[in-house]
């Protein structure tokens, strides 16, 4: 439901685009959305420290960066291919940040389905433009950069407060490009209506859905379920925007998938091999490099005592950064 929340979102904001601009549309979005969650979650702004405020300013820039992006792309491009171009960015950084030489594989998976996405816009397909795959390979840029920033985050505070500033701040930000939406909601005033159903299933709604999942479902499950969002997509485009779905975008959608979930699985199996003994020490089976098993031991004991910090938050999960890049808390990406 979290990930039909989110596309059905993202087609309700597309109904917008003539109206307020994509930009526009992820300015009051995403400021409206945080406005919610600052409301649901009362930070204690003034409790905060200066690199608390780094790391909230942080996490502002990369997610006005990666929605800002995304909503452009959808403007040249169907839902389900932007979404899966998208994907490729934190697939890519999981696994080159990896030491499983095998999750390779998986990068070959994905960038399969990139060429048969290539062949169908070289093939002449309107609805394909070269500059939203572009714009959407841009937003999974700023989707790795939203993973390393929101666990920054996560490490520095617990709850949702520092997202939902972070949401405030980044709308603000993307004030110089969209702001002149403003005036097209004081034209037309029914257009708050789609802007806080938006931000209600962009934000809201899929945040509160995933936390009630995490607390119920692994970790791995969890995040294998997540990989079937550009599925997701491709239905919503289809119901809400009549979309087409060809054959060549159902072969992308599938080899996406499969990478996102194959990559999301190695890393459950391989977390899986630190075997707890009495929760201060962990044994390394990852003999993929064996020269890094001294490294790995280290990571093995500095892992231990980051599970130890967060079991008190929720059970122990491992949730893969493709499909829930979150920090510590459980922040929703989009």
């Amino acid at each position: 439901m979290s990930c039909a929340s989110l596309q059905f979102g993202a087609a309700t904001a597309i109904g917008m685009f003539d109206a307020l601009g994509t930009w526009g549309v992820t300015f009051l979005r995403l400021t409206v959305a945080g406005l919610l969650l600052m409301i649901l979650a009362r930070p204690a702004i003034r409790a905060w420290a200066r690199g608390d405020w780094r790391a909230v300013v942080l996490l502002a820039v990369t997610m006005a960066g990666m929605n800002g992006f995304f909503y452009a792309s959808l403007e040249h491009i169907p839902m389900s291919v932007a979404v899966a171009v998208e994907f490729t960015g934190p697939l890519i950084f999981s696994a080159l940040t990896s030491r499983r030489r095998g999750d390779l594989v998986w990068v070959a998976l994905a960038t399969a389905g990139m060429v048969v996405l290539a062949a169908e816009a070289m093939s002449g397909r309107a609805d394909i433009a070269l500059e939203g795959i572009v714009l959407a390979l841009i937003a999974g840029g700023f989707w790795v950069g939203y993973i390393v920033c929101s666990a920054a985050l996560g490490a520095r505070m617990s709850g949702t407060g520092g997202l939902a500033v972070s949401m405030v701040i980044g709308g603000l930000l993307l004030a110089p490009f969209g702001g002149s939406a403003l005036s097209g909601v004081a034209l037309d005033p029914w257009l708050v209506v789609p802007i806080v159903v938006t931000a209600l299933l962009g934000s809201v709604i899929p945040y509160s859905l995933e936390m009630a999942a995490l607390r119920r479902l692994p970790g791995a499950v969890f995040s294998v379920l997540l990989s079937l969002e550009p599925a997701f997509a491709a239905a919503a485009g289809y119901i809400l925007l009549g979309q087409e779905v060809t054959g060549m975008r159902v072969v992308t959608i599938a080899l996406v998938i499969g990478a996102s979930a194959g990559i999301t699985w190695s890393a459950h199996t391989a977390a899986s091999r630190f075997i707890p003994d009495d929760g201060a020490s962990y044994i390394a089976a990852d003999t993929d490099d064996p020269a890094g098993s001294a490294e790995s031991a280290e990571s093995a004991a500095a892992t231990s005592a980051a599970s130890r910090a967060d079991a008190t938050a929720s059970s122990p999960k491992v949730i893969s950064s493709v499909t829930a890049p979150r920090d510590n808390s459980g922040h929703s990406r989009r």
